[in-house]
């Protein structure tokens, strides 16, 4: 009687240590997939190829620059002038060219915008005629009303973070502010703060 229950035992179990033995096969439990995470569709980034057309045109321009950033330096000096924009490739590029003076003399410079379709943002590049050249693009864009642009150059001998800022943008109006940074981007110290007032076209 016992080795017909031991028999029947064997009888049982037998199938699924064979089925656990065989390679590639694995007992029916085991082979349950956990369920996959639900695949997440990648933003659609806006197109931004006409963000500086608010700006095309004649504006007056008010900028007060501190003397001497990052050096604790609390001296500004102010100048005024007039700046143009105009778009170019259909509004692909657009030229800003500024003519400002004041106490502490005379800036003419020009502001190349490019934008860039694939990554959806703006290059800017700025050109002063006092050593006529073309420094690093900053880079950026637009969103909830604000223009947000960036790049890394050389002050003295150290490397810093600039950052632009466009706000207050108005059918008449807008500003940009300027400011670098030495550590990181923990703070920012403001050098340039522009102010423009749109002037009717010739």
């Amino acid at each position: 009687m016992r080795i017909d229950r031991i028999a029947q035992c064997c009888r049982l179990l037998l199938p699924a240590m064979l089925l656990a033995a065989l390679p590639g096969i694995a007992p029916a439990q085991s082979r349950i997939q956990p369920p996959r995470p639900e695949a997440r569709v990648a933003p659609v980034l806006r197109d931004g190829a006409h963000d500086f057309d608010f700006e095309f045109g004649r504006w007056k321009a008010h900028i007060a620059r501190r003397l001497r950033p990052l050096t604790g330096s609390t001296t500004w000096v102010d100048y005024d002038g007039l700046s143009v924009v105009r778009p170019v490739w259909g509004g692909k590029a657009n030229l800003g060219e500024l003519d400002v003076a004041g106490s502490a003399g005379r800036i003419q410079g020009m502001s190349l915008r490019l934008y860039d379709a694939k990554s959806r943002q703006w290059k800017i590049r700025w050109a002063n005629s006092a050593d006529s050249e073309l420094g690093e693009p900053m880079v950026g864009g637009f969103a909830n009303g604000r223009g947000l642009f960036y790049n890394q150059e050389d002050l003295n001998g150290r490397a810093i973070l600039v950052r632009f800022i466009f706000s207050n943008m108005a059918a008449t109006s807008f500003r940009i502010e300027q400011a670098f940074s030495d550590d990181g981007g923990r703070s920012w110290e403001t050098n340039w703060i522009s102010e423009f007032t749109k002037l009717p076209n010739k």
